[in-house]
């Protein structure tokens, strides 16, 4: 007599058909398709976290740079500058600063200039 795993097999089924809610088209109904789906929709779940991390670093880079530049100096020298002068601060509050209080930004700025220039 063979084991067909009734419960077993409905429950792995309907984890899964549940993962699929609100999918287009079959991919939420049928289960073989709804499967292929969920496991590309989990492993692109992982990589983009890793690329959400990415894509935030370049944008508070650029932005840094961009009011650094309006202060006369560039993105790589202000960081070592910050670097010589022992400030450490990371780059997502250094862009904020940028944008919302750019009288600190400058000030900051200006403590990287001296800082090189000894």
């Amino acid at each position: 007599m063979r084991v067909k795993g009734g419960p077993a097999t409905r429950n792995r089924r309907k984890k899964i058909l549940k993962l699929a809610k609100g999918y287009y088209g079959s991919k939420h109904r049928l289960f073989r398709t709804a499967k292929e789906q969920v496991v590309k929709s989990l492993y692109y779940a992982f990589r983009d976290r890793k690329a959400t991390k990415r894509n935030f670093r370049k944008l508070w880079i650029v932005r840094i740079n961009a009011a650094a530049n309006l202060c006369g100096i560039n993105y790589s020298t202000l960081m070592h500058g910050l670097h010589v002068a022992n400030i450490e601060i990371n780059r997502k509050m250094l862009s904020e600063l940028a944008i919302n209080d750019f009288e600190a930004f400058t000030q900051l700025v200006d403590t990287a200039k001296k800082a090189l220039a000894k």
